[in-house]
């Protein structure tokens, strides 16, 4: 069926179902949707939000024609647990990948019983293509994404600091295969093999996720990147990241279906051992800490989402199979989700956020739990020693005048302290059933 049939029989069946009002709002509204993921991204990473000696001109004019949220967590403050929130709408405990990263001797794998995006969007007839970095196992006959949804699969099945590294090629119902790659031209890779399937799919829906690999560690940006920024070879990986996103929604403007598609821009998680958080407390791995999980979101679809506007209401990765969901116009999947659907945040300029709260993990544990107001950490550090303690210390940070998380006003608000830490524990008993038994077996770089 191709965009112009399928737009028929979507309209038809609106005409029937809903009302005048709903029908003239998802009217404007896209159908089409690109997911751009960086892989170890931070939250002061770009030039709209205070990057020194890194140039983003293309994210810059994303935002600009687009709504930026700034109060967007990544569904974990690791990579693979992360990706698996994004992809399943479910926090990463429930999957089974809530624990650590996969790597390379890690025999875990996203269950094929896991309902994904693209799956969920088979419905519907769209093609769906991932292409980049896959990190959610790859191990055993069922982990390549063309299991769990996706027609074609261009990319690593893991970090590229981690080894082998090689380039996959997967269609659907077809043989993969892999030859041995290098680091430097991956970007490259991915956002060409993006365009194709773009182009080919141009006149049907279509959902991609163009996952990143950069600016995660090492940076082996090519020319004529290398050496282009004042923020060293992590810097040049950034502007690398802007040329691809510039690519891609020039791309959409010359196939004329740039008011058809809705891209969306965020990170996995905080930056690892370089780049910035800005002003937020921590980074990658740093347990329920903002500069851990609490990234960039960038909403993109001229005439649908209004140009340079904002949104301060909390929302997560997780949203993103619910929103998908709601535009394709099908049905969600038969499980728990975690997400909502933050359709009305992206396009009709709402500030209510559908969550009451937001949970944070560290691995598998709850640690922190973020409302609108406020923020209640309790748990480890994921990357250093020291253990803050509740009741001890409790730690009650009111985010709208103190977003770095330094000062507890805990003995302020007695009240709302009482009311985190029931939260908390109640997300604790709510998660602890689907905690993993063993740790999974591993050995390798860290990724």
């Amino acid at each position: 069926m191709d965009r112009r049939s399928f737009l028929a029989t979507a309209m038809t069946t609106a005409a029937v179902c809903t009302s005048p009002a709903a029908m003239a709002a998802n009217a404007r509204r896209p159908r089409n949707v690109i997911v751009i993921l960086c892989d170890d991204l931070g939250y002061g990473d770009l030039s709209i939000t205070g990057a020194r000696g890194i140039k983003t001109p293309n994210i810059d004019r994303m935002a600009r024609e687009g709504r930026t949220f700034s109060q967007f967590y990544a569904a974990a403050n690791l990579c693979t647990p992360s990706r698996a929130g994004l992809l399943t709408g479910r926090y990463p405990v429930r999957t089974g990948l809530g624990d650590k990263v996969i790597l390379y001797n890690d025999d875990r794998v996203l269950p094929t019983s896991e309902v994904t995006i693209p799956t969920a969007l088979k419905t519907a007839e769209y093609a769906t293509g991932l292409f980049g970095k896959w990190h959610l196992g790859h191990r055993g006959p069922d982990w390549l994404p063309t299991h769990h949804g996706f027609d074609r699969f261009v990319g690593i099945p893991y970090s590229h600091d981690m080894s082998p590294l090689v380039l996959v090629r997967a269609e659907a119902g077809k043989e993969a295969h892999q030859v041995p790659t290098e680091i430097t031209p991956l970007q490259q890779i991915f956002c060409e093999e993006a365009e194709q399937f773009i182009t080919e799919n141009a006149e049907r829906p279509f959902f991609v996720e163009l996952a990143l690999s950069a600016p995660h560690l090492p940076c082996r940006p090519p020319a004529p990147f290398a050496g282009r920024s004042g923020a060293g070879a992590y810097g040049d990986s950034v502007e690398e990241v802007d040329d691809k996103v510039g690519r891609i929604l020039a791309l959409l403007r010359k196939l004329g279906i740039e008011r058809d598609t809705l891209v969306l821009f965020t990170s996995d998680n905080g930056p690892w051992y370089e780049g910035s958080s800005g002003p937020l407390r921590q980074r990658k791995g740093g347990g329920g800490y903002d500069g851990a999980s609490k990234v960039p979101m960038i909403a993109w679809s001229p005439g649908s989402v209004s140009a340079s506007s904002h949104c301060d209401a909390i929302a997560m990765a997780i949203d993103f199979l619910p929103t998908c969901c709601a535009l394709a116009g099908v049905p969600l999947p038969e499980v728990e989700l975690d997400g909502k659907d933050i359709s009305s945040l992206i396009f009709d300029g709402a500030e209510q956020s559908p969550h009451e709260e937001l949970v944070l993990f560290d691995n598998e544990d709850p640690v922190a739990i973020r409302t609108q107001h406020w923020k209640f950490v309790s748990g480890d550090y994921f990357l250093a020693a020291f253990r803050p303690t509740d009741p001890k210390y409790p730690q009650l940070y009111d985010l709208r005048d103190d977003p770095a998380e330094n000062y507890s006003k805990a003995d302020r608000h007695p009240e709302v302290l009482a009311d985190m830490r029931r939260r908390l524990e109640r997300a604790r008993e709510r998660f602890a059933p689907f905690k993993r038994a063993s740790q999974p077996r591993s050995s390798g770089a860290h990724a």
